[in-house]
């Protein structure tokens, strides 16, 4: 697993939905299956339960699952495809028209797409950036700097520090996992290793520094869209691939929102009627949600949950003259935001 856990076994919970986030089809599969070895099997199951014409289905894909592999299979089968290029592709020019399309994100913030042409020119490729995953990455990279230069650094004072780490091979062979865990960022350093001219068997320190800093920023923001079908405008294009955001925004509402996982169970029954609950939870809450974007309102179901727990409902006890206790229960009033929700919900106050 992602956790690296070896106690806990996985399952794979497989979910078919339709473009308002509504499951239509549900599957438990094994959980060493890897996600590009099993969409073919997907896509065969889900064609033979929804007959249709096989030249009009196009299948999109993220680039977890979008191997060569994969989207040859689907090209014999039939079916187009559009997915995120595995690769950052750097031999490529503008399309002769020089054209780019600007779209906005779910966060109202712009995005560039252009047409671009590749040596083969076999598919049809859509180069989209966006200043905001700039941003992000950038953030991520800094980050991934920082903690494999802390590595490094402990690897340095453990050969300086009583009963550290400082056989030659020894200190070699930690720097190699090093760069093992941040294999993205460690491509970017020169490291070199100086051994202790007084007893040679011993490293005296490892120094490092950034090859090309340009190179380490360059591409931020910027992926390309690739697909079989060249009818399609970039606006489609794009507007198509976007369907995947919802499955995106299911995953994680049942993941952090629902907290769907990790499920404390031993036995198989009770792991899937955790499963089945949670489901059930789900159609409730993308219920909600869904009647809430047609009003306008795309939040999620935590801000949707806090802006509705400033509502309380408040139990009054007291004692009248009789000594009989009395018991009142009001609501208090909701708060404008409460209010907004109420209101596009069809809902009393």
């Amino acid at each position: 697993s992602k956790e690296k856990r070896s106690d806990c076994k996985l399952l794979v919970l497989a979910l078919c939905i339709n473009k308002e986030g509504f499951i239509r089809y549900s599957s438990i599969l094994e959980g060493n299956t890897a996600d590009p070895k099993s969409l073919p099997n997907m896509i065969d199951t889900l064609a033979k339960r929804n007959p249709s014409r096989i030249k009009d289905t196009l299948v999109v894909m993220d680039a977890g699952v979008a191997t060569e592999e994969n989207l040859e299979l689907i090209k014999k089968k039939g079916y187009n495809y559009l997915c995120v290029s595995r690769t950052k592709m750097k031999d490529y020019t503008l399309s002769d028209d020089n054209k780019s399309v600007t779209v906005m994100d779910a966060r109202r913030q712009k995005i560039t797409l252009k047409e671009v042409k590749t040596e083969d020119d076999k598919d049809y490729y859509l180069e989209i950036t966006s200043p905001s995953k700039a941003m992000t990455e950038s953030s991520m990279n800094r980050v991934w700097r920082e903690r494999f230069e802390m590595e490094l650094q402990r690897i340095n004072d453990g050969i300086s520090k009583k009963g550290g780490t400082k056989t030659y091979e020894k200190v070699v062979e930690r720097t190699g996992r090093a760069i093992q865990k941040y294999p993205s960022i460690a491509k970017f350093y020169q490291i070199s290793y100086i051994k202790n001219e007084k007893k040679p068997k011993q490293m005296l320190r490892v120094d490092w520094e950034i090859k090309d800093l340009s190179a380490m920023e360059s591409g931020h923001g910027v992926y390309f869209l690739r697909s079989n079908v060249r009818t399609l405008s970039e606006r489609v294009t794009w507007e198509y691939y976007n369907l995947i955001r919802e499955i995106e925004c299911t995953n994680r509402q049942l993941k952090n929102d629902l907290n769907l996982r990790p499920i404390y169970h031993q036995k198989d029954e009770r792991s899937d009627a955790h499963l089945f609950f949670g489901l059930l939870a789900y159609w409730v809450v993308n219920t909600i949600r869904c009647q809430l974007k047609r009003e306008g309102e795309s939040c999620y179901w935590t801000e949707i949950v806090r802006r509705m727990s400033t509502q309380k409902l408040v139990t009054t006890q007291g004692k009248n003259p009789l000594g009989e206790t009395i018991e009142m229960r009001q609501c208090s009033s909701p708060s404008k935001q409460a209010k907004q929700i109420y209101d596009k919900l069809n809902l009393k106050h």
